[in-house]
């Protein structure tokens, strides 16, 4: 009889059944929505144990294995009579953290320890900087898997007024997630991999996404993840002016405000409003705008202050299926011009859905495959076919070549600059 962890008690249907330490970013719920997508294909044939904290804890641990950890997040302060990320008052939040990670602090201790006891295989890391640290430490092999590692390892459109700030996103990207030896970007639009070891797939809406019945409402539906601070007096005003019913979720406001109705957070009432919608107005997140193609929603993108968010934003724009407004640019009269466009954006929308989950699960079977010892490679005897070509274009494919070895220096193969 095999005990876990035998040999024998990690063979299941000639797979080398793997532990897999999971940390996932826990600031918004996209990094969670993202990892929702994979954990049930991972967790069918590998044991899996999750590490996050904040929105994400909130989201994953209903439903799988959890242990929580402390998350770094952005603040926000008052400035031009709103509230916006500061990027001074964010440093002073995280730098007891940043401490930690750098001379091996109480957090990353118990992150070690934890790892310790599982003994995981392989880390896959979304964002996840504990992690991410913790395995380099424990010489535990890691694969990236998040889509802010754009900016560090492909080469996604930049407006030139953000090409400076674009490279020190992607250098602070680097500092705090060290070099994992696979990356695998999600994203709703193409970017081409400045090196080996990178792949990029599409965007990956989870199950209960798939499950839903797309309808189109009389309703806006919009999303602000940090709502205290994004959705101001003037946002309100114009949202609550357009002419139509608006269900607003992340702010910490509840019940009705003329034709606003402010909603708890929420996993499936959420996709259920959202699928019947008549089109979206929120953050530009990669995850939430991806389900929105999925679903074929029209979209009016507010970006947050930073590179990534804007550049998700103009994409929205580059492939015609939305509008995007700064935060102090949205007035009920450019929401109304927006809904008035909203069939055209409709019609684009169904050319442009992004499925990446097979071509993902298929780079992860791969990198796991290489990564995951002997064991695994003697129960796979190749790697997949869908994994192996990798030689498309398109965003729901694009890879360099993946050697078996670690992932090359990205300072001295091009990945930066």
């Amino acid at each position: 009889m095999d005990v876990e962890g035998s040999p024998g008690a990690r063979y299941q249907n000639g797979f080398f059944r793997m532990r897999i330490l999971y940390g996932v970013h826990g600031y918004g719920r996209g990094h969670a929505t993202r990892t929702l997508a994979v954990l049930p294909h991972l967790a069918a044939r590998h044991q899996i144990l999750v590490l996050t904290g904040g929105d994400a804890y909130e989201t994953i641990s209903p439903d799988w294995p959890c242990v929580p950890i402390p998350t770094l997040g952005f603040v926000y302060s008052r400035g031009s009579g709103q509230r916006e990320r500061s990027n001074w008052h964010t440093l002073r939040r995280n730098l007891p953290a940043l401490l930690d990670l750098k001379w091996g602090g109480p957090t990353l201790d118990l992150v070690c320890q934890v790892a310790r006891d599982f003994g995981p295989d392989v880390i896959i890391s979304d964002a996840e900087t504990w992690t991410h640290h913790a395995g380099a430490a424990l010489g535990i092999p890691r694969i990236s898997f998040d889509h802010i590692g754009i900016l560090a390892y492909c080469r996604p459109p930049v407006a030139w007024s953000d090409a400076l700030e674009a490279h020190f996103d992607g250098w602070c990207y680097r500092q705090l997630m060290g070099q994992p030896q696979r990356v695998l970007i999600s994203s709703f639009y193409p970017a081409e991999p400045r090196c080996s070891g990178v792949h990029v797939v599409g965007a990956l809406p989870r199950q209960a996404v798939r499950e839903l019945v797309p309808s189109t409402g009389d309703y806006l539906l919009a999303y602000f993840n940090r709502g205290a601070d994004q959705l101001h007096p003037a946002l309100l005003d114009a949202l609550d002016g357009v002419g139509c019913p608006v269900r607003v979720y992340g702010s910490p406001r509840r019940g009705r405000q003329g034709r606003l109705t402010f909603l708890p957070p929420s996993n499936v009432p959420f996709l259920e409003d959202l699928a019947g919608c008549r089109a979206v107005v929120s953050t530009a997140g990669n995850q939430l705008v991806g389900e929105a193609i999925f679903l074929g929603k029209p979209m009016l993108v507010v970006p947050e202050r930073c590179v990534e968010q804007r550049m998700n934003a103009r994409a929205v724009e580059r492939l015609r299926i939305g509008m995007c407004a700064a935060p102090r640019r949205v007035t009920a009269q450019r929401l109304r011009a927006f809904l008035d466009k909203a069939d055209v954006f409709a019609a684009k929308l169904r050319q442009c859905v992004s499925d990446g989950l097979n071509d993902a699960l298929a780079a992860l079977d791969q990198f796991l495959h290489e990564l995951g010892g002997n064991g695994a490679a003697q129960a796979q005897a190749r790697p997949s076919d869908a994994a192996r070509d990798n030689t498309t274009g398109s965003a729901s494919g694009t890879s360099a070549n993946v050697p078996g070895g670690a992932l090359r220096d990205p300072e001295a193969t091009g990945c930066v600059g």
